[in-house]
């Protein structure tokens, strides 16, 4: 499905995050290196950045359209910085009843919430299962839903589920969310293979979320997503080994420094002052990036210009 990037570090030219690595997440769209669907229904991003005119509030920009097609790639974001970025190409079955519109397309962002959302994920039959989940939606966030995605839908949900912005209460959130999609698939018998490989992004954090449900709604699929990955397509492995491929993390500093070669060095946590999360790795040497694996979430925060990680292993 989508490809997901995050990005908290000094603030950094977009450029260098969004159009100059070798696998860029505009180059994702039309060739992505570890999925085989073209990134066509449309793109965008939401920044954070001192040099924004309301610094405080993200910045976001959707367009229902390939990233690569689109004529403003070349005009806004090279102008643009940002200390906390979270950006997603979308991709979409090829079928006449997908909406192509800016409400689609993520990052997603609500009134009332200080959190944005994108994912490179799906979940089936999302609006019978609505039967189910509608009742532990708030009404607040119910009613800014635009959009016909299952994205929005999640993020609707999540939303409601947060009873504060610690990581403690974001992971209990996300446990409890899949534990309800998987009671709802159960108690109306549409049980399906669930993607949650989300970004939920706020100023100066990131957390990184790699979760989902098995082919028959099962909380702990299980195998070898390389082994998997060589399986048919359109066959259940290889939906399996999509769900349970890793994500990707890369803490390193001098981001913000070379705009044209992208040499930004890695480094250990103790001198990181940027990370990124993201569905691929941006360079074709993936040396310092580290798998965020099926099953775990993991917190980035920057703190007075140093980032710092926690990984855990989610509990459903």
């Amino acid at each position: 499905m989508c490809r997901v990037l995050a990005f908290i570090g000094p603030e950094t030219p977009l450029e260098n995050l969004l159009l100059t690595p070798a696998n860029s997440l505009v180059n994702q769209a039309l060739d992505p290196e570890t999925h085989p669907e073209l990134q066509l229904a449309g793109w965008g991003f939401g920044a954070w950045g001192e040099h924004l005119a309301d610094p405080d509030r993200p910045f976001i920009y959707r367009r229902p359209m390939a990233a690569f097609y689109d004529d403003n790639v070349e005009r806004i974001v090279p102008s643009l910085r940002a200390s906390t970025m979270l950006a997603h190409v979308r991709a979409a079955a090829y079928d006449a009843k997908v909406v192509l519109t800016d409400e689609n397309c993520h990052p997603f962002s609500f009134q009332g919430t200080s959190w944005i959302v994108a994912q490179n994920g799906y979940l089936p039959s999302w609006r019978l299962l609505q039967r189910e989940l509608l009742q532990h939606c708030k009404d607040d966030y119910l009613k800014q839903m635009a959009g016909s995605t299952d994205t929005e839908f999640i993020y609707v949900l999540l939303l409601s589920l947060l009873e504060g912005d610690s990581d403690e209460d974001v992971q209990r959130a996300v446990e409890e969310l899949i534990r309800l999609i998987a009671g709802a698939m159960d108690t109306l018998e549409l049980p399906g293979l669930t993607k949650l490989k989300m970004a939920l992004v706020s100023a100066d954090r990131v957390i990184g979320i790699n979760a989902g449900l098995g082919l028959n709604g099962e909380t702990d699929p299980s195998g070898d997503w390389k082994e998997l990955r060589k399986a048919e397509p359109a066959t259940d492995d290889r939906s399996l080994s999509m769900l349970l491929e890793p994500m990707y993390l890369l803490m390193g500093r001098n981001f913000e420094q070379d705009t044209s070669t992208y040499a930004f060095e890695t480094c250990d946590e103790d001198e990181a002052t940027g990370v990124i999360f993201a569905s691929e790795a941006l360079t074709e040497d993936t040396d310092g990036w580290s798998h965020l694996e099926f099953g775990q979430i993991a917190f980035l925060r920057n703190e007075g210009g140093r980032v710092t990680r926690t990984v855990n292993t989610l509990s459903v």
